[in-house]
């Protein structure tokens, strides 16, 4: 390896693993473009970083997703960007709207849904599965979860992609930036009318909780319930969408596991697991130093911006031996959705969605394969998937 390694280039995008291999072995801790930030690649640097928000500040996260060009941001100023005891307060307030028996009473709806976009899924014909397969589920669970208009599914995508392509926007890519600017304050300017509308009219939705919650007695503020909708439209919505994206290409790669999996339904969730390892859809975690520190070797400044690879602490050969295959009958590891205060509070809820959606596509088609043109990737440091999956489906 000669140079800093640029994590944005296209060709990265679309397989990275080669390099993280070779950072792994050679250099677990180094710079890396954009930017200079620090890359932490092997799983026992990874964890420490993770496991020690004091040495290493989720400000990180806030620090990245608002470069000065973008002139603000709700999402770095959502939880996602606090550490304890600030962020804990926050994370309080919605974890009901996440726990197992929350979960499991949406698995009827869920199910049906996904069931009735199967079914819609033309038959040996060319189709892009991100916009037809892997986007409506999540959007639907997204806009069931917030009470948000079905309509504007397909908007909220392209905000959300624009949102999370914040970390891969150079300050002298003015061209790109003007896109993102316009998102931030479309985005903005939905939600606090859906704030708005909730105040007037309550509903059963997590808006509507969060405008009655009291933390030690005080309401939350509209910038912190703002942050939060930002925060769920980047971890509700876009990472959800690349898992289904992901399982799409996993079934079109492994045609002998995709007919394993048809013939033995329970096999489903294993198959999600290891999608969730080898493809990790939120594949890197951002952090700052809060003082000058050793880690792998390698003295960090103070100030020091680090991205936690977490594609690649997910196929570290030290936790998973022959990591770079696919194997269900691999544990599963909860590694994918993070570490410590900050393990994302969806994963149930992203795992239910991911196996209803293989269970419906399984039960009407034998077989997905390649379709003309190539798989995009979407360009960002703090997410990985497919932006568009051309395929063909053929009959069971």
């Amino acid at each position: 390896m000669s140079g800093r390694p640029n994590l944005m280039t296209p060709e990265l995008k679309a397989n990275p693993y080669p390099l993280y291999a070779e950072l792994r072995r050679n250099a677990p801790v180094s710079q890396v473009d954009p930017g200079g930030m620090w890359a932490v690649a092997r799983y026992e640097e990874g964890m420490y970083v993770l496991k020690n928000p004091r040495l290493f500040s989720s400000a990180g996260f806030g620090l990245a997703t608002n470069p000065p060009w973008l002139g603000g941001n709700p999402v770095s100023q959502s939880m996602g960007a606090m550490d304890p005891p600030q962020h804990g307060r926050l994370r309080m307030l919605v974890n009901h709207a996440f726990t197992s028996a929350a979960v499991n009473r949406m698995e009827p709806r869920v199910r049906a849904f996904a069931q009735e976009v199967v079914a819609k899924l033309p038959l040996e014909h060319p189709v892009d599965m991100v916009p037809a397969f892997a986007l409506p589920v999540p959007a639907f669970v997204l806009g069931n979860l917030l009470g948000l208009d079905a309509s504007l599914h397909s908007q909220l995508k392209r905000w959300a992609d624009q949102l999370t392509s914040v970390t891969a926007i150079r300050p002298d890519e003015t061209e790109r930036q003007e896109p993102v600017r316009q998102a931030v304050a479309d985005v903005r300017r939905y939600f606090s009318e859906v704030v708005e509308r909730r105040r007037r009219e309550p509903g059963e939705d997590l808006v509507s909780d969060l405008l009655r919650a009291r933390v030690e007695g005080e309401a939350l503020t509209d910038d912190e319930i703002l942050a939060f909708l930002f925060l769920m439209l980047l971890g509700g919505l876009e990472t959800t969408v690349h898992l289904m994206g992901l399982c799409v290409l996993a079934l079109m790669e492994h045609p002998d596991v995709m007919a394993r999996v048809r013939a033995d339904r329970s096999l489903i969730p294993r198959f999600v697991e290891e999608v969730l390892r080898t493809g990790a859809p939120g594949h890197g975690l951002l952090r700052v130093t809060t003082e000058e520190v050793e880690l792998g070797g390698v003295r960090l400044p103070k100030g020091a911006r680090v991205v936690v690879l977490l594609g690649s602490l997910c196929r570290d050969e030290a936790l998973f031996p022959n990591s770079e295959r696919f194997d269900i009958d691999r544990p599963g590891s909860q590694l994918p959705f993070g570490h410590g205060p900050h393990f994302c509070i969806g994963a149930p809820l992203a795992r239910l969605e991911a196996r209803l959606a293989v269970e419906a596509l399984l039960e009407r088609y034998g077989g997905v394969s390649p379709g003309p043109g190539p798989v995009v990737w979407h360009r960002s440091m703090v997410v990985r998937g497919p932006s568009s999956i051309p395929a063909l489906l053929h009959p069971a």
